[in-house]
């Protein structure tokens, strides 16, 4: 049985549960490496991965007998034997952050189940917990993504529209090495950057433009995230103070954060001198990545 699974039993024992039905397909491929839809059910005696024709090559391709899981298709089972699987289980945990209400009485309904229990992201909670050859990936996507900013510096002119920025951040990650974008690109100018969330439009780059650049990639399933805001030709010396703000903010927290400091002193620290400085905190201050490009732990208050 593989090591993960084998974490994720203790805590089900200590969480009394008996049973687990996981269906987000991140902790899935967290805890056994699969990238295909499907169901993983932790039983009392059986781990059971649920999947459909298509999928089961890649599946057993992806899995070992060493992990120790059990690989069956859908039709392999009529309704009625879905109860069998959590028999004698008096708690079964579920994704409550995931998981539908329709899914959660289709839970109910096809497995028969007395008590489905909120797993309390336990999952989600030790993904924050990184291994070397996670941080590895993590690392690589960084890579990737630290050098598409090179290639972008001296990639933009002025005329260039948003649309055509964001095309070539994506065209460099496929032509070098990653295999996705980790959330839609933001390319932002103008008057445009001062939304954090911004859509790419058909504006055209101008002189003294601030852009503003949110993009990253996935490597192996590992996200980065890089946000970098420049400007075209020259600095306006009116965006130079809320500028100089963020730069020193930035600066001061990354040096602050270290172990054992608390991720809402932190957070506190830079809404406290925005608001002196006459200006308002509208994002959080940061965030983990990993299999998703969000993941906890969240830096705000």
């Amino acid at each position: 049985m593989n090591e993960k699974i084998k974490w994720l039993r203790e805590k089900m024992k200590m969480l009394d549960m008996q049973g687990m039905i996981i269906t987000n397909p991140v902790n899935i491929r967290y805890l056994t490496g699969i990238v295909a839809e499907g169901v993983l059910l932790i039983t009392r005696k059986e781990n059971i991965y649920l999947t459909d024709a298509r999928y089961t090559e890649a599946v057993n391709s992806t899995l070992t007998i060493d992990d120790g899981i059990i690989v069956h298709e859908f039709k392999d089972f009529s309704k009625d034997e879905y109860e069998n699987f959590f028999l004698f289980c008096e708690n079964v945990g579920f994704e409550e952050d995931y998981v539908t209400y329709a899914q959660y009485k289709d839970y109910m309904q096809l497995y028969k189940v007395n008590n489905l229990q909120e797993t309390e992201k336990v999952i989600e909670k030790q993904r924050m917990i990184k291994d070397e050859e996670e941080i590895e990936k993590i690392s690589k996507a960084c890579q990737i993504t630290d050098n598409c900013f090179k290639h972008l510096l001296q990639f933009i002119k002025v005329g260039q529209t948003e649309k055509e920025i964001a095309l070539e951040i994506e065209r460099y990650f496929k032509l070098n090495g990653a295999e996705d974008i980790s959330f839609e690109t933001i390319v932002a100018s103008g008057k445009n950057s001062s939304k954090p969330h911004a859509v790419p439009t058909d504006k055209k780059i101008d002189i003294g433009d601030p852009i503003t650049i949110d993009f990253g990639c996935k490597y192996e399933g590992y996200c980065s995230d890089m946000t970098r805001t420049i400007f075209m030709g020259c600095i306006l010396e009116e965006i130079k103070p809320v500028y100089d703000l963020a730069l020193k903010n930035l600066e001061l927290s990354t040096k602050e954060i270290t172990d054992g400091y608390t991720i809402k002193t932190a957070a506190n620290m830079v809404e406290s001198d925005f608001k002196v400085n006459g200006y308002n905190l509208i994002h959080a201050l940061g965030h983990g990545v990993g299999l998703e490009v969000h993941e906890l732990p969240y830096i705000r208050l």
